[in-house]
C-alpha cells in the first residue's frame, strides 16, 4: 500500500510511553465522522474521551494529528466546545489535562481557535463558542482570526472575476486581487500555520486546534504547521500522507465543499485549495525545499474536481466504507506516483538545509511576498507569457543533460572496443614482419616478389605444415575478418586494422593521383605480408 498512515503514525515514533491507539470509536460509535483508529493519551480513558466527545460540536473529541517526537509535544485537533456562556465538562477538562501531561516538557498548552474573536462570540448565544481559562487549568488560549467558508468562496469568485478581464490594465487587475482579500486569507492560514510551528519547535508546547466543527479551518492550520515543521511531508509520498491524514481520514467535506453532488450552493468552499495555495506559496519562498513541483499541487486540485478518483470521494471513512469507495474505484496516489518522474522539483536536494530542517518563515509580511498564482488561475489562458514554467525548462535541461551523458558513455564503450581493435591488429602486423621459419623461405625471398605469381611460386616451395600450425596462422586472419564484420563502425578503418592500407589515392584537383615508380612494387609488398599472415 502506497499510503499507510498506520506505517506514518509508527515514523512519528507511535505507540510510545504517553501516547495509545485507541479502539474507542470502533464502528464509529462515539463520532461517525471520524475514522476508527486515534490516537489518545495514554491516561484519557474511554469514560474521558466518551464525556469530552458529548461536550464538543459533532462529538469530534480532541485527538492527535501530528506528533513531535524531538521534544514529545503534539498538535490536536476538534472542534469547539458546547460551551455557551457558562457551561463545562469536567471530562473535558480532563481531555485537555491529559494532553498536557503527554508532553514532560512543557508546564501548559496552547488552545488555538482559528475562528476570528466575534465569529466564536456568536456561537456563544448557540450554546456554543470556546473555552474559558478559568475552567481549564494550564492552557494558553489564543484566537487566529480566520474567516469562514462563506467568506472564502466570495472572496475566490472576486479573484475569478478579475482573471476574466477582458485585456485589464496592471492597476485594475491589482485593485481586484487586493478587493477580492484573497491574499489576505492566505496569509491567515499561513500566520496559524506558524504560529503552532513554533510553540512547537521552539516552545515545545503541544497545541490543541479547531474551529467551528473542526475539519476546514482546523485541516488548513494543523496541515500548514505539520508540513513546517516535518519535512517528511515536503516529499511526493509525505504530502500524499499528509493529505489523506489530515484531510480524508479526520473527515473533511468533500461532497459538500467542492459540489461534487447536489446539495447546497451555499456549502461549497475552497478550503483545500486555499491549503494547496499556501504549500505552493511556500515553494516559492524555499525552492529547495520540496522534492515535488507545482504541476504535481495543480494536478492534485483539478482531480478533488474531476470525480476520476475515489480518495476525494464522500465526506467521512465511514461513508466511504458503506459505498466501497476503495474497491469500486482507483486511488490518485498510484496515478501521481506512476508518473512521479513529471512531477519531480529539479531544485530539489536531499542535502540542502531546507530540505532536512523546520521551515522559518520571516514573521512580517513585509518580508514575505505573498503572490498571484498565474499557474493555476491562469493556466487556461492562452495569451499568458511565458508558456513555459521556469520549472518545465530546469526539466528539459535536466532531461537533456542525463541523454548527453548516456551518449558520452556509449561513445565511450565503442571507443575502448576500436582501441582494442587497433591493438589486436597491431599485433597481427608486427607477427607477420618476422622472419619465416620454414625452410626455404626467408624474408629476402618475400621482399623480392612483385607479382601473383612469384608468390604462387613461392608457395609451392613451402614445406608442409603441421595441422596446428596451420590452424594458429589462419585463427588470426579469421579473427582479424571477424572483428571487422562484427562492428559497422569499424568498418572505415578495417583496412588500417588489418595491415591493408587504403590504395585508392585522389589528388587535391579531385583527379586520380599519377602512379610512382614504386606504386607496383609497395602494393606487392602489402599483398605478401597479408598472405604471410
Amino acid at each position: 500500500m502506497l499510503v499507510d498512515l498506520n506505517e506514518e503514525y509508527n515514523r512519528m515514533g507511535l505507540p510510545n510511553n504517553y501516547w495509545q491507539l485507541s479502539d474507542v470509536n470502533r464502528d464509529y460509535r462515539v463520532c461517525d465522522s471520524y475514522p476508527t483508529e486515534l490516537y489518545v493519551p495514554k491516561s484519557a480513558t474511554a469514560h474521558i474521551i466518551v464525556g469530552s466527545s458529548k461536550f464538543r460540536s459533532r462529538r469530534r473529541f480532541p485527538a492527535l494529528s501530528y506528533y513531535y517526537k524531538d521534544n514529545h509535544a503534539s498538535i490536536c485537533r476538534s472542534s469547539q466546545p458546547l460551551s455557551g456562556f457558562s457551561a463545562r465538562c469536567l471530562e473535558d477538562e480532563q481531555m485537555l489535562q491529559a494532553i498536557r501531561k503527554a508532553n514532560p516538557g512543557s508546564e501548559f498548552i496552547y488552545v488555538v481557535d482559528t475562528r476570528p474573536k466575534l465569529n466564536a462570540m456568536a456561537n456563544r448565544a448557540a450554546g456554543k463558542g470556546y473555552e474559558t481559562e478559568d475552567n481549564y487549568s494550564n492552557i494558553k488560549f489564543q484566537f487566529i482570526g480566520i474567516e469562514n467558508i462563506h467568506v472564502m468562496r466570495n472572496s475566490l469568485q472576486k479573484m475569478l472575476e478579475v482573471c476574466e478581464l477582458k485585456s485589464p490594465s496592471m492597476s485594475d487587475f491589482l485593485w481586484g486581487l487586493e478587493n477580492s482579500g484573497w491574499l489576505r486569507h492566505i496569509k491567515a492560514i499561513m500566520d496559524a500555520g506558524l504560529f503552532i510551528a513554533k510553540a512547537i519547535s521552539e516552545e515545545g508546547a503541544s497545541v490543541l486546534v479547531h474551529c467551528s466543527d473542526g475539519w476546514d479551518r482546523t485541516a488548513q492550520v494543523c496541515s500548514v504547521a505539520s508540513l513546517l515543521l516535518d519535512p517528511h511531508y515536503r516529499t511526493l509520498k509525505g504530502f500524499m500522507v499528509l493529505i489523506e491524514k489530515d484531510w480524508i481520514s479526520f473527515g473533511h467535506k468533500f461532497n459538500h465543499r467542492y459540489g461534487n453532488l447536489d446539495g447546497d450552493p451555499k456549502e461549497i468552499s475552497p478550503v483545500i485549495d486555499q491549503f494547496i495555495e499556501c504549500i505552493w506559496q511556500l515553494m516559492e519562498q524555499f525552492p529547495c525545499a520540496f522534492e515535488f513541483n507545482e504541476r504535481f499541487l495543480i494536478h492534485i486540485q483539478h482531480h478533488i474536481y474531476s470525480c476520476q478518483f475515489g480518495n476525494f470521494l464522500c465526506n467521512c471513512e465511514k461513508e466511504r466504507r458503506e459505498l466501497k469507495i476503495q474497491e469500486r474505484t482507483y486511488s490518485l496516489w498510484a496515478h501521481l506516483w506512476k508518473n512521479r518522474a513529471d512531477y519531480l522539483n529539479p531544485l530539489f536536494r536531499a542535502d540542502h538545509s531546507q530540505t532536512q530542517g523546520i521551515l522559518h518563515l520571516p514573521a512580517t509580511p513585509c518580508n514575505f511576498m505573498y503572490k498571484f498564482w498565474s499557474g493555476m488561475y491562469n493556466r487556461f489562458e492562452k495569451g499568458m507569457q511565458p508558456r513555459q514554467s521556469v520549472t518545465d525548462y530546469l526539466m528539459a535541461v535536466k532531461e537533456e543533460t542525463q541523454q548527453l551523458e548516456e551518449e558520452l558513455e556509449d561513445l565511450e564503450e565503442r571507443l575502448e572496443k576500436i582501441q582494442k581493435v587497433q591493438l589486436n591488429g597491431t599485433k597481427v602486423k608486427s607477427k607477420a614482419s618476422e622472419p619465416s621459419k620454414y625452410s626455404g623461405f626467408s624474408t629476402s625471398d618475400t621482399s623480392t616478389a612483385n607479382t601473383p605469381q612469384d608468390y604462387s611460386g613461392n608457395m609451392k616451395s613451402f614445406p608442409s605444415r603441421s595441422p596446428s600450425q596451420g590452424d594458429e596462422d589462419s585463427a588470426l586472419i579469421l579473427t582479424q575478418d571477424n572483428l571487422k564484420g562484427s562492428d559497422p563502425d569499424l568498418s572505415a578503418n578495417s583496412d588500417q586494422e588489418s595491415g591493408v592500407e587504403d590504395l585508392s589515392c585522389r589528388s587535391p584537383s579531385g583527379g586520380e593521383c599519377a602512379p610512382s615508380e614504386d606504386s607496383g612494387k609497395d602494393r606487392d609488398s602489402d599483398e605478401a605480408v597479408f598472405l604471410t599472415a
